[in-house]
């Protein structure tokens, strides 16, 4: 060919962009895809579920003694709880909390240290009427064992209030479980 002659085109069907490919050609259809991942999350719920911590612990209240505290529309409850560790480790109290639901609000009080409860015993009698052994933060409870004991609480209700509450909760934290006690009466 004479060199001032163009070169003729050479026709190709190679198209550049079928090479990398599209998501609909290199997929499986999207009803599929979205079955695979419906399947992936309900067997992950399902794990979860199965999985999730529980507490160690069970526990039960008894006996509740209630006084006014004159004056200050406040009430003092001693509260008496037992708790049995079903675990395979020792339970350790943290902290004791209570929780007191009189339908208008939600309360809260920590139970109050065992060096004070005589001296509540003193100024209010009543309170000692059924207390057992004070109850407390640092108790260790072995596996397969239980505890009962007396924890005191304040809440600024009336008596009234106290005895008419929609409900009470102990709240026993432990040190080294990711689950706290809750006990509900």
């Amino acid at each position: 060919m004479p060199p001032d002659t163009p070169s003729p085109q050479f026709a190709s069907s190679f198209d550049i962009g079928e090479e990398f490919g599209t998501a609909k050609k290199n997929l499986p259809p999207i009803r599929i895809l979205l079955i695979g991942v419906g399947l992936v999350l309900v067997m992950a719920g399902i794990l979860a579920f199965v999985q999730r911590p529980q507490a160690q612990a069970s526990g039960s209240i008894g006996e509740i003694s209630a006084v006014e505290i004159p004056n200050q529309n406040a009430v003092m409850a001693a509260i008496n709880v037992a708790i049995k560790n079903h675990g395979e480790k020792p339970f350790w109290i943290r902290a004791i909390k209570v929780e007191l639901d009189t339908g208008s609000g939600a309360l809260s009080d920590e139970a109050a240290s065992a060096a004070d409860l005589d001296r509540y015993y003193q100024a209010f009698p009543a309170l000692k009427r059924h207390a057992l052994e004070p109850l407390q933060p640092e108790t260790k409870i072995e596996p397969g064992g239980q505890t009962i004991g007396t924890i005191v609480v304040s809440f600024p209700v009336t008596e009234a209030g106290f005895t008419g509450r929609k409900s009470l909760r102990v709240r026993v934290e432990p040190y080294d479980q990711p689950v706290p006690l809750v006990i509900s009466q």
